[in-house]
């Protein structure tokens, strides 16, 4: 095994991926996804606390996703807007050729309850930042907490349907559908 080479993370993530999906994620090891990668174990805890985290990792990125958007707006936005901004700015992250990975990594996280547990509690933790950053910026309650929820919830319905097999629109592109559609609900 060659010391240094680069592109260590990616391989990693690549050869866990596959691992997942061909054995399935309990019956993969950490020595296993190393050894696909044609990487020490040693190298593979450098860039990963353990092997959920190659499903997990970057959940503070994650978050800056959606709340740099809101950071960057003028303070008297309005919170419906705040969070319409915040889902666009998530959109652009996932362009049309993340969505392979994304459909991959759904898949497995949908084979173990653990792994769906733990990307709902990355939704709840998303949900009660939006709501921090909404009652910063003089949102009061309910109305903070709602529009949290709200911009999660839309997010969550958006992404799973970019994943769907056969869709082809935009994550931004079906957010702002979506959002449009609870706005009707509201105001009907």
């Amino acid at each position: 095994m060659a010391r240094w080479q680069p592109g260590a993370q990616e391989r990693l993530q690549a050869a866990a991926m596959q691992l997942f999906t061909d054995q399935g994620f309990e019956r993969t090891t950490v020595a296993e996804i190393a050894a696909a990668a044609e990487l020490t174990e040693r190298t593979f805890f450098r860039h990963f606390a353990d092997k959920r985290e190659v499903l997990f990792a970057g959940q503070d990125d994650f978050q800056e996703l959606f709340t740099d958007p809101i950071d960057a707006a003028p303070g008297d936005t309005p919170a419906y807007e705040l969070i319409r901004r915040s889902l666009a700015g998530a959109g652009g992250f996932f362009p049309d050729e993340r969505r392979p990975f994304a459909r991959a990594r759904a898949g497995i996280i949908g084979t173990e309850s653990s792994l769906q547990e733990r990307e709902l509690a990355k939704l709840a933790a998303l949900k009660i930042r939006l709501g921090e950053l909404l009652r910063q910026r003089g949102i009061s309650e309910p109305s903070a907490t709602l529009a949290a929820e709200m911009g999660v919830t839309v997010f969550h319905l958006s992404f799973q349907q970019w994943i769907a097999e056969g869709e082809q629109r935009s994550l931004s592109e079906i957010a702002r559908e979506r959002l449009d559609a609870m706005a009707a609900l509201v105001s009907a």
